[in-house]
């Protein structure tokens, strides 16, 4: 149970578009918190509500070097979202299985 209470607050975290794009970001590798709002027309304590609702769940970790603070992707909790979608994937490909096979067996009776 405790494994769905994290997935839920990355998927939680991951519904907002300015945090995926920060994620997206990240992916390239570290960048300070100035950096990642750059791009946002949004003031920067309302950006730092996004930097600390990525940090809560563990898709990012934060470093503070004197006045900079430093973002980094912690790739590893992404592994929660793959992990769950491959067991939805998994479920799908045998219930369309399941459902070729009705089909296909339910033709050749005719």
């Amino acid at each position: 149970m405790a494994k769905y209470g994290a997935l839920d607050a990355v998927f939680v975290a991951l519904a907002d578009p300015t945090r995926r794009a920060v994620i997206r970001r990240l992916g390239a590798g570290p960048a300070s918190v100035g950096e990642l709002a750059e791009p946002f027309p949004i003031a920067l304590p309302s950006f730092m509500k996004h930097v600390r609702t990525l940090e809560s769940c563990g898709l990012i970790r934060t470093r503070k070097s004197g006045r900079v603070r430093t973002c980094t992707l912690n790739r590893d909790r992404l592994s929660l979202v793959d992990d769950w979608l491959a067991e939805q994937r998994e479920i799908w490909e045998r219930r369309t299985d399941r459902l070729e096979r009705f089909v296909t067996d339910d033709q050749e009776d005719r």
